[in-house]
């Protein structure tokens, strides 16, 4: 969920993009730690991984979209995506990580936030996730399938400024419950998102969630 560099990048570079953005990634966490602001995370050109033990959600609705934007030295890229939303989330034991490779002289640098645990779980409104891949034990109630994306009106709605087709394929639900999820997104964007007990960590080498 934090802006990240590709393989490649010199390592002045790398500080002087990496240092501020783990400062802005500390001071939003904190007030989001507190429910205090709206919340829209992507990665620049790279996926990143979110795992949890359980979410549950309602107003949910999965559309196709296509994800656009450019890596820091400038390239374009575009990636399809499942955007899975939901107007209220609560979850439990969640963790993200996002791997910065091929940095000289450190290698990879590895970004971990962790929150929702200790039985006090994450909580998001007009929650949008754009994801590559998920695996789950997945629960859905009042589901219809195989609905247009613009008349999906269980959930929020298609995001605003997403590149989907209003007439492609979607599904909605009443309410949905995942349990061990592991998944692998693009970006992640919340009316509001608070993330109570969040822990930040910075370290070298490979470390994700999964």
């Amino acid at each position: 969920m934090e802006s990240q560099v590709r393989g490649g990048t010199r390592w002045k570079r790398f500080a002087v993009v990496m240092v501020p953005s783990v400062a802005a990634t500390a001071a939003i966490g904190v007030a989001l730690a507190q429910g205090a602001l709206a919340a829209s995370f992507s990665v620049s050109g790279q996926s990143f991984k979110v795992t949890a033990d359980r979410l549950d959600g309602t107003g949910f609705v999965q559309y196709g979209a296509i994800d656009s934007g450019y890596t820091l030295d400038g390239r374009q890229t575009a990636h399809p995506v499942a955007v899975s939303a939901f107007k209220t989330a609560s979850i439990e034991g969640m963790c993200q990580s996002v791997v910065t490779p091929d940095i000289p002289v450190l290698g990879s640098v590895s970004l971990i936030l962790k929150a929702g645990g200790g039985g006090t779980p994450v909580r998001a409104e007009n929650l949008y996730i754009d994801v590559e891949q998920l695996e789950a034990d997945a629960t859905f109630r009042g589901i219809d399938i195989g609905v247009a994306a613009k008349d999906a009106a269980k959930g929020p709605g298609i995001h605003k400024g997403d590149t989907a087709n209003p007439y492609g394929f979607a599904q909605q639900a009443d309410s949905a419950t995942l349990l061990n999820v592991k998944q692998t997104a693009w970006a992640t964007t919340a009316g509001t998102f608070k993330l109570s007990g969040l822990k930040m960590s910075l370290s070298k080498g490979v470390k994700e969630c999964y």
